[in-house]
């Protein structure tokens, strides 16, 4: 029988903020043999294609649930998409353009900028996401959005941001950073992002696995058949896991694979 296992990205398979920015040789190995075992490998992340790391996309996962579960695909094939309603996109930013809040449109595949927000594509080249991964020739009106982020100096650019959640969508700081802003639907979450692409591919609850380590991770574990969490995870993460395995940087979800998974 078929199984499934989703990862997320920072913290689980590197750790940016202390400078592993590859996979451990023997993480790929494992993953690897789940793969040639004839299961399925899933990248599960609130970024958008576009902002994941060449060391994820080009390992050759599976797939990808993205932008907090709005998105799932697998190789050329979206096998489920909810994009933000067009009208509340094209509000936000006229709103936005009004108070000098700049901002992102996260799509599928790509992230569009305007070129003339500077904020956001300096702040973007100082967390070594490249120009390259943006489109800056686009017209809004034709894009199917899944995800939003904004960037504003003022004072009022906070006030501006919040003004967007109402009983259908979301926001938060970027917890990393804190210079930055999430807007996405309440409705989609790495869980419900999951649970698509076990329907999709008829994977038993019980033949599914996670592995994470932030709070953002929660009901992701919760989820599925078998929740890990990783040593270096958030205490309150640790609780509701089935197992705690050993750090990012001592090999964990390969741990967590040979012993539970293969």
């Amino acid at each position: 029988m078929k199984k499934a296992v989703f990862f997320d990205v920072d913290g689980t398979l590197i750790d940016i903020s202390k400078g592993m920015m590859t996979m451990s040789a023997k993480t790929k190995k494992t993953i690897r043999q789940l793969q040639d075992a004839g299961h399925y490998t899933f990248i599960a992340s609130g970024r958008p294609f576009a902002f994941l790391d060449k060391e994820i996309t080009e390992f050759g996962f599976d797939g990808y649930v993205l932008m907090n579960g709005a998105a799932v695909i697998m190789g050329d094939q979206v096998l489920y998409k909810k994009p933000l309603d067009k009208a509340y996109v094209a509000s936000t930013c006229k709103k936005c353009d009004d108070h000098q809040v700049e901002y992102i449109l996260q799509g599928t595949k790509h992230v569009y900028l305007k070129p003339e927000f500077k904020q956001l594509d300096d702040f973007y080249e100082d967390i070594e996401i490249a120009k390259n991964r943006f489109v800056y020739d686009f017209d809004a009106r034709n894009l199917d959005v899944y995800k939003m982020e904004f960037i504003s100096k003022n004072e009022d650019g906070l006030d501006v941001c919040m003004s967007f959640v109402n009983d259908k969508m979301e926001f938060m700081t970027d917890p990393r950073h804190k210079l930055n802003f999430e807007l996405y639907a309440k409705a989609q979450t790495k869980a419900t992002g999951i649970q698509r692409a076990l329907q999709a591919l008829d994977i038993p609850l019980e033949n599914s696995y996670a592995f994470g380590d932030g709070k953002n991770d929660k009901e992701m574990l919760a989820a599925v058949g078998y929740g890990f969490a990783m040593d270096n995870a958030d205490a309150s993460l640790k609780k509701i896991a089935d197992y705690t395995v050993a750090s990012v940087h001592h090999d964990g979800v390969a741990q967590g694979i040979l012993e539970y998974i293969l």
